[in-house]
C-alpha cells in the first residue's frame, strides 16, 4: 500500500471517529480535533437560517454545534460512504429531522468535505438541500 493510501485510510478512520463522537453527543471530542484556524462552512445564507454560513476557529465551531442542539432534532443522521484523496475526506450521507422551534420537517442527502492536516481538521464544508432547512425553519 502506498504512503498516500495509508494516509487516506488514516484520515477516513479519523473522520469516522468524529461522526461516532457526534453520535454520542461528545462535541468536545470534535472541537479537540480542530486546528486553531479551522474554517467550518455550511452552504446557504446565515441570515435566512442560523446554521448556514462560515465559522472560524474552534470556539466558533463550538457555537455552531450549540446551535445544532438548539435548532435541530435528527431522526436520521447517516454517513453512508467515505472516500479520500490526499488530505481530503468526502462523506456522502443522509439526514432527516425537524426544526425544534417550528416543528417543520427536513430531510436531505449531503456531502461533507473535510481537509485534514497534521491529524487536525483544518476545513469542513457541507453541501445539502438548504431549501429543505429554510422551509422547515420558516414553517
Amino acid at each position: 500500500m502506498s504512503k498516500e493510501n495509508v494516509m487516506s485510510q488514516a484520515n477516513i478512520s479519523f473522520v469516522q471517529s468524529l461522526y461516532a463522537a457526534f453520535g454520542r453527543g461528545e462535541i468536545a471530542t470534535i472541537i479537540g480535533a480542530l486546528a486553531p484556524d479551522v474554517v467550518w462552512t455550511v452552504n446557504g445564507d446565515g441570515k435566512v437560517y442560523p446554521l448556514m454560513g462560515t465559522w472560524k476557529g474552534p470556539k466558533a465551531v463550538e457555537d455552531f454545534f450549540r446551535g445544532v442542539g438548539e435548532y435541530e432534532e435528527f431522526s436520521d443522521f447517516s454517513p453512508r460512504e467515505f472516500h479520500s484523496t490526499e488530505d481530503r475526506v468526502f462523506v456522502l450521507g443522509h439526514y432527516a429531522g425537524k426544526i425544534k422551534t417550528t416543528g417543520g420537517a427536513f430531510k436531505s442527502d449531503w456531502i461533507h468535505v473535510f481537509t485534514v492536516r497534521g491529524g487536525k481538521v483544518v476545513s469542513f464544508r457541507e453541501f445539502n438541500d438548504s431549501h429543505a432547512f429554510i422551509s422547515a425553519y420558516r414553517k
